[in-house]
């Protein structure tokens, strides 16, 4: 859709609403209306309905001393009937299926969970062999593409808390943590990690991240990608790498995240 059919289906009020939501969800304090329309380069009077209308619906709250409009909780408490996580995955479901039969690949999707790499959804490939992890395997950090992937794209601090709070999983062992930097900096660069496996051999880790609002990993889409030498007309290795790079990055738009520059 050009820009000229963008604007002919504008709603004013709603963009005015909702700039107002993300406004206040940005900032830890309170918010005068004053300040609230010189964030947004609109006059107070502009706004005054809007904050009325949201004041009225339970989506900001107004204290009764300072006068300051802040953010309440019905937003979040109106996620909890949906958890992020659990529609993420409803969401990945049929595309990773499409990505697997397409590519004559499996794919899993990784995630953290106290500080562990835990495969949360699996699909097969579509032909006679492959190979698949079950949903629930615990997988290494740093021996792993998916591990590698989630700990390249965190906040050095919380890349830090992620390696020192990790125990090993079975079969991984002890990284060497200089080693390990210059690996997530290789990643960072290429935004995607693709190297040989480090548990299986004749298998090539093919990881891509999935991030938040923040540009964080929060989830990696990773096929374990196996080249065939029978005569089945396959897609190549590029072809793969296209297929679940996509894959990522519509997970990454469903959730609402951004990529780093």
């Amino acid at each position: 859709m050009d820009d000229s059919a963008n604007d002919k289906y504008r709603a004013p009020a709603l963009d005015k609403g909702l700039d107002i939501i993300e406004l206040l969800a940005e900032r830890s304090h309170g918010l005068s209306q004053k300040d609230i329309a010189e964030a947004l380069g609109r006059s107070p009077n502009e706004i005054y309905r809007m904050l009325t209308t949201l004041l009225q619906r339970g989506y900001i709250s107004r204290d009764a001393n300072s006068d300051l409009f802040a953010l309440s909780l019905k937003m979040f408490s109106l996620a909890q009937f949906h958890p992020p996580m659990h529609r993420l995955l409803a969401h990945a479901a049929p595309l990773m299926q499409a990505a697997a039969q397409s590519s004559w690949q499996s794919c899993h999707i990784g995630m953290e969970d106290n500080a562990m790499v835990v495969v949360v959804a699996s699909y097969p490939s579509p032909g006679n062999w492959g190979l698949a992890m079950r949903t629930g395997s615990v997988l290494g950090l740093a021996n792993t593409g998916t591990g590698r992937v989630l700990a390249a794209f965190r906040p050095l601090e919380e890349r830090k808390a992620l390696l020192d709070n990790h125990r090993l999983a079975l079969g991984e062992p002890k990284p060497d943590r200089s080693v390990l930097k210059k690996r997530l900096e290789a990643i960072i660069a290429r935004g995607y990690e693709q190297a040989p496996s480090e548990a299986t051999q004749g298998v090539t880790d093919l990881s891509f991240p999935v991030f938040d609002s923040f540009s964080r990993a929060i989830a990696v889409v990773t096929c374990p990608h196996l080249h065939r030498i029978d005569e089945v007309d396959v897609p190549d290795l590029d072809e793969v790498v296209a297929t679940y790079k996509a894959l990522a990055a519509n997970l990454t738009a469903y959730f609402g995240g951004v990529a780093p520059d």
